[in-house]
Formats: structure tokens, C-alpha cells, sequence
């Protein structure tokens, strides 16, 4: 289950193929060996955290990731960076493949993509003051001279709404908002064009949590900013992303332009997850979908959809069968943004209505 052996370059991209991604990600897959048993060094199989992703990230552009707890969506994150060692699959960086890169290899382009983690206290070393933290990735990567780190430090401070008087203090000293700026700082020092957000409000509180994504969508358009946003609040996600994905056990099921997701979602997964979010306004009222049947394992392999067995609108074949991510047919296209589903009766109209007819 080792990396696929590979070159750093890309494949040549077609003339009319428009601008180079800052990220691609073809078919990724994170499989993680288990043992069960009396043999504790023999493997018995494998839990497919992520199961075969692709997606990519245009310049400038935000793509939201939801989906439930255990879906795959911050080890796609992590394996995207080589945090985790991707099993399969191919990561394309600024048109440069660097899955299965050692950590040599790698450095150079951690220039390039830097991480915002979900729990700003744990990532953050407790021993370094703030101006050390923000100022360590610049040690690493030699940039800029020493005598003009703290300046730099200070900047970067200051582009992310903190106080120079926190340059001597250290992260016990600072809230919880404080310490996801400090970690945003940190990711900017070394000046990256992505960065992978790994839930990073979800530890905080909702007014902090304003805060934070004004903060990254005025960097997003100051610094010129890719983002891979992973949230559960799909409120939060529909308010900085342009394009959301919604992952279930280790696959994407559903990809396309926010609004369209958010008022005409074709996947039923992603029509579940949709009408459980609350609305802030108690006057409206949304049609409950309530799933039953348990929750696959990851551990499985599985011969058709993953949903099927939870599917309102399921039949034979969607058990037999594994749909693919397809773009939506020309009646289903939202212009200059393609749309995906991965299930067959995602476009087909009439299928939830005989669903939810009510009894003759």
C-alpha cells in the first residue's frame, strides 16, 4: 500500500486548459492498516479514511469541505501536505506533484502551502513567545535577515489584527481567538499562495468565530489567498466558499458553486445534511430528512454507493453498483462553474417527488 512511484512534473495540461491549479488532488487515497486478533503483526485489513478525492483549487479561489465527524476531511488535508503518507492518488502544487515526497524534497514547497490547524492551543508550542512562533517558519526557510525577523514579525502582527505588545508573550497569556491569529501569522510568514484550514473555528465562540473568517477572506483579497476551508457549520462554509465539496466516509459525493449546493442540492446526503442545520430565523420551517440504518464502517470494502443502505431514494442497483462523480447534464449547469454528483437519480427530478408523495 505503499505511493505511487511518480515524477515532479505534470502531465502537459491542454492549450485551452486556462490557467494552472494551485492545487489538484486526482484520486487520493489514505488507507490506514489495522490489526485484529491474537496476530498483532498481521494485517487484517484497512480503514479507507479517504477513498479516492479529486478536486482542485483555482488561484485566488475558496473551496469549502463539509461533512459528518470521520468523513475523511482533515486527513485529505493532511495528506495533501504529506503530514499523512497518501496510500494512492496523485498532489499537484503550483503543476508539481509532491505526494510521497521526502522531507528534503518537500521543503521547498511547504513555501508554498502551510496549514491553519482546528485547536489554535495545541498547535502552538507553549515554551516560545508569540514573536518566536510567528518568527520560527522564517528561521527554517532562511528568510529575510535576523536583524529584519522582528520587524517582519511585527507586520504580520499587525496584518493579522494583533497587538505589538504580545510580541513577548506566550500563548497561555493570549484567548482563544488570539491564538488562531497567531497561528494564521505563522502560516503567513513564509508568504504561501494556499492554505489548508482545518476547521479552525470550530474551538472557538461565534462571535470570535466572525471574526476569524473576515480576517481570512480580507487576507484571501489582500495577499491574493487560495483556501481549502474545512468546517462542519455549513453557515459558516456558505459564507467564505465558492465552491463546496461534501464528503461522506472517504469520498466526495457532491461538488459544486455554494449557492447552487445550498438551494438546489442533487445528492441525498447532502440534502440530509442540509435540512439537519439549524435556520436562524424561526418562522421558516425546512422538511426534516431523517436517515436510518447504522453507519457504514470505513473498514469496508464496498461494490456500490456508500449511502445506499441509509438512502431515502435507494433501489437494487445503487447497492450493486458504485456511482460516479459526474458533471450535471446541460438543464443542470451552473454557468462558468461545473457541478458534480455522485449518485444516479442526482439530476433526476421526479425521483425525490414519488419519493415524498404522500399515500394514494
Amino acid at each position: 500500500m505503499n505511493s505511487l512511484p511518480h515524477t515532479l512534473s505534470a502531465p502537459p495540461r491542454p492549450l485551452d486548459a486556462g490557467p494552472v491549479p494551485v492545487l489538484e488532488v486526482r484520486d487520493l487515497k489514505v488507507h490506514f492498516p489495522f490489526t485484529r486478533g491474537p496476530f498483532w503483526n498481521r494485517t487484517n485489513g484497512f480503514v479507507r479514511a479517504v477513498d479516492g478525492v479529486s478536486f482542485k483549487i483555482a488561484p485566488g479561489e475558496t473551496l469549502g469541505l463539509v461533512g459528518e465527524s470521520g468523513c475523511g476531511k482533515s486527513t485529505t488535508a493532511r495528506a495533501i501536505l504529506n503530514l499523512v503518507p497518501p496510500t494512492s492518488g496523485a498532489v499537484y502544487l503550483q503543476g508539481h506533484r509532491i505526494d510521497g515526497l521526502d522531507e528534503h524534497a518537500m521543503r521547498p514547497f511547504r513555501r508554498q502551502a502551510q496549514m491553519v490547524f482546528q485547536d489554535p492551543f495545541a498547535s502552538l508550542n507553549p515554551r516560545m513567545t508569540v514573536g518566536s512562533i510567528v518568527a520560527e517558519p522564517m528561521d527554517i526557510h532562511k528568510l529575510h535577515a535576523p536583524s529584519e525577523r522582528k520587524l517582519e514579525v511585527l507586520r504580520l502582527m499587525e496584518l493579522v489584527g494583533l497587538n505589538p505588545r504580545f510580541l513577548n508573550r506566550y500563548p497561555h497569556e493570549c484567548s482563544g481567538g488570539q491564538r488562531q491569529r497567531i497561528g494564521i501569522a505563522r502560516a503567513l510568514a513564509v508568504r504561501p499562495q494556499l492554505l489548508l484550514c482545518d476547521e479552525p473555528v470550530s474551538a472557538l465562540d461565534v462571535s470570535i468565530q466572525a471574526q476569524v473568517i473576515n480576517l481570512l477572506m480580507d487576507l484571501q483579497q489582500r495577499l491574493g489567498l487560495s483556501l481549502l476551508f474545512i468546517a462542519h457549520d455549513l453557515a459558516v462554509v456558505r459564507h467564505i466558499a465558492r465552491r463546496i465539496g461534501v464528503m461522506y466516509l472517504g469520498k466526495l459525493v457532491e461538488l459544486g458553486p455554494a449557492e447552487a449546493l445550498y438551494t438546489d442540492p442533487r445528492h441525498p446526503y447532502t440534502r440530509a445534511l442540509l435540512s439537519s442545520a439549524l435556520i436562524p430565523d424561526p418562522a421558516r420551517q425546512r422538511q426534516r430528512i431523517a436517515l436510518t440504518g447504522e453507519v457504514p464502517s470505513p473498514d469496508r470494502e464496498y461494490a456500490g454507493c456508500r449511502f445506499a443502505d441509509r438512502c431515502p431514494i435507494a433501489d437494487p442497483k445503487c447497492s450493486i453498483t458504485s456511482p460516479p462523480l459526474e458533471q450535471a447534464p446541460p438543464d443542470h449547469a451552473t454557468a462558468g462553474v461545473s457541478r458534480e454528483a455522485a449518485c444516479f437519480y442526482a439530476w433526476d427530478v421526479t425521483r425525490w417527488a414519488e419519493k415524498n408523495a404522500p399515500p394514494k
